[in-house]
């Protein structure tokens, strides 16, 4: 069976972009609620250890249903969960605006999670099942990476507009109409023209895939705010790696895996799943140092810090939209994804250079760099990480791309916090004198130095990886039939 889409290509492009539109809601979403949860925790008299729930409650729904919500999608139609998906996002925010108090917001920020499970994999299969040709699946991927990317620094933006001038329950409420938008525009425009995946759902790969990643997600969460000596770091972290290793072992002998280890043998895929979980390691730490560089030592206001990020914005889309998408239906992604995750650990080695006297123009620079190269790098990662699927696969192997980022989100988030934070103190120790705000600057930008340099070791980490293991050839300009591969590579066995 063909799964090419028989959609004339202005109707796919148009629910490309309706695709995307749902894409960008659900990255807005961590974005708005980080520059708006201080004030939400004013309002609704939230502790410190509560307000760090906020944003774990969505992390956990999200990164531990994200296998499940891609086999959902596989076995009773894309469209059908996207859509479902979409609906059940804008309740979840409906919800959270109007919280009155913290447990509801909670409650919110979990159904958030678990809409956003089932929305990412499936908006994420349906475009790489709707663009077979190298030339317009490189664009089409290139649109969806640099909304995907973008989307963080757009949300921080607006998060402090809406903060600053509004209230905080418009960061919640603005994804309504988003939702709203996507859903009216997807129902004419979308098509699922994949067969599904029609055995019986895996209850125990689910229950210890949830539970693994939940555990692990849980485990870093807590690392954050305890310390990575902590009982609860070190028993989730346990925890969950045991689980995640007997879910790979219940995958291997049941006849209807929730994962088919198919999906994770064929290289390519294994290297976009490996070095984007990398990378997203480094941009997530880096994206919440840089925040706290703009105001605790600059001292700009959240509106200011977010407009702040815009150097790394524009180029962050240049890169996927215009460099990573030319030159992907040109040539193999090895250079490409290679290419761009040295370029990025150029940038924040450049950022690990700053001081707190940098002026903007270093700042910017030092951003540029970094959005050019994560944007060109993982335009072609996210086409890979469907590479050679069968097309009753595709929902789970795009949900592995989004389990991976979601991971790496976490483990970079609490990571690079806890490395700058531990090296900011020692800084102070060792550097003894009168505790004055330039002495307390200077260490914290000792400690952001630190946490850049492991970062730049994440993404080289991540190029060594591409280089290694990719061996996609160059797209083969003709219509692609069967399973719509971009790319001319080494035969993929099916099991």
């Amino acid at each position: 069976m063909s799964t090419r889409s028989h959609a004339p290509d202005e109707q796919r492009w148009k629910a490309l972009l309706f695709i995307s539109i749902a894409q960008l809601m659900v990255v807005l979403d961590g974005a708005v609620m980080n520059i708006a949860l201080p004030s939400a925790q004013q309002e609704l008299h939230l502790s410190d250890g509560g307000r760090q729930w906020v944003v774990t409650a969505y992390g956990l729904a999200f990164g531990g249903l994200l296998l499940v919500g891609g086999r959902i999608g596989d076995m009773v139609g894309r469209k059908r969960v996207f859509l479902f998906a979409l609906a059940g996002f804008a309740f979840a925010s409906a919800i959270g605006g109007l919280a009155v108090n913290a447990l509801m917001l909670l409650v919110a920020r979990a159904l958030q999670g678990v809409f956003a499970a089932l929305l990412a994999p499936a908006a994420f299969s349906l475009i790489s099942l709707s663009f077979s040709q190298p030339r317009e699946r490189a664009k089409a991927f290139g649109v969806f990476s640099a909304v995907s990317i973008a989307g963080g620094t757009i949300g921080l933006i607006a998060g402090g507009l809406l903060t600053q001038y509004l209230n905080w329950r418009y960061a919640m409420f603005v994804l309504v109409p988003i939702a709203v938008v996507g859903i009216l525009g997807a129902i004419p425009t979308v098509h699922d023209i994949a067969e599904r995946h029609r055995s019986r759902l895996d209850i125990p790969g689910v229950l210890l895939a949830s539970l693994g990643l939940v555990a692990v997600v849980y485990g870093f969460g807590t690392a954050e705010s305890h310390g990575w000596a902590a009982g609860p770091t070190i028993g989730s972290l346990v925890v969950g790696v045991l689980l995640l290793a007997a879910f790979v072992l219940v995958q291997s002998r049941v006849s209807s895996p929730l994962l088919p280890l198919r999906v994770l043998t064929e290289r390519n895929r294994a290297a976009a799943y490996l070095s984007v979980g990398l990378a997203i390691v480094s941009m997530f730490g880096m994206f919440l140092l840089l925040s706290f560089y703009f105001q605790q030592v600059k001292e700009w206001s959240p509106v200011m810090a977010g407009l702040a990020f815009m150097p790394m914005a524009v180029p962050q889309a240049v890169g996927a939209t215009q460099i990573g998408a030319r030159l992907a239906h040109r040539i193999a992604p090895r250079p490409i994804m290679v290419g761009g995750y040295l370029v990025t650990a150029l940038g924040l080695v450049l950022l690990a250079l700053l001081d707190a006297d940098s002026g903007f123009l270093e700042i910017a620079v030092a951003e540029a760099v970094v959005g050019l190269g994560i944007g060109t790098a993982v335009m072609p990662a996210m086409s890979i990480a469907t590479h050679g699927v069968e097309p009753r696969d595709a929902g789970i192997a795009s949900a592995m791309i989004n389990s991976s980022q979601q991971v790496g989100g976490s483990i970079g988030t609490a990571l690079l916090n806890t490395v700058a934070t531990s090296s900011a103190a020692g800084y102070l120790v060792s550097h003894a004198g009168p505790a004055q705000v330039q002495a307390q600057h200077q260490a914290l930008v000792h400690g952001y130095s630190v946490a850049y340099w492991l970062a730049a070791a994440f993404v080289l980490a991540a190029a060594l990886i591409s280089a290694i293991m990719v061996n996609a050839g160059a797209p083969k300009h003709t219509p692609v039939q069967g399973n719509g591969d971009a790319f001319d590579a080494v035969p993929v066995a099916v099991h």
